[in-house]
């Protein structure tokens, strides 16, 4: 995937003590999109947008709000988070990913 005319933002998002980053970018079309890496641990996150996560490299166990068991999303898999939302994470090795966030 690549993506052409695009604005980075050269601030990079850090969480979870420099665990989890991204750097966020704005495509020709005006999308906001993050690419970023997560790092082995757990993690949760609380939405505004409804997000669209596309796994880049490695995997990651996901349990969405209101769901009971984790699911696991391996390279090339995607899921969405629905706005207002949040989203637990459990990741055993380095993964990769891009999140999209429809506004």
């Amino acid at each position: 995937m690549e993506f052409k005319n695009a604005r980075i933002v050269k601030k990079a998002n850090i969480y979870f003590d420099g665990k989890v980053t991204s750097r966020t970018i704005y495509t020709e079309e005006g999308e906001r999109k993050t690419l970023g890496i997560f790092l082995p641990g757990e993690y949760e996150f609380n939405t505004g947008s409804e997000e669209l996560m596309e796994v880049l490299g490695g995997e990651m166990k996901v349990m969405r709000k209101g769901e009971t068991e984790y699911t696991l999303y391996k390279e090339g898999d995607s899921f969405v988070v629905p706005a207002n939302s949040s989203f637990k994470l459990i990741i055993e090795q380095v993964a990769d990913y891009c999140c999209s966030y429809r506004d």
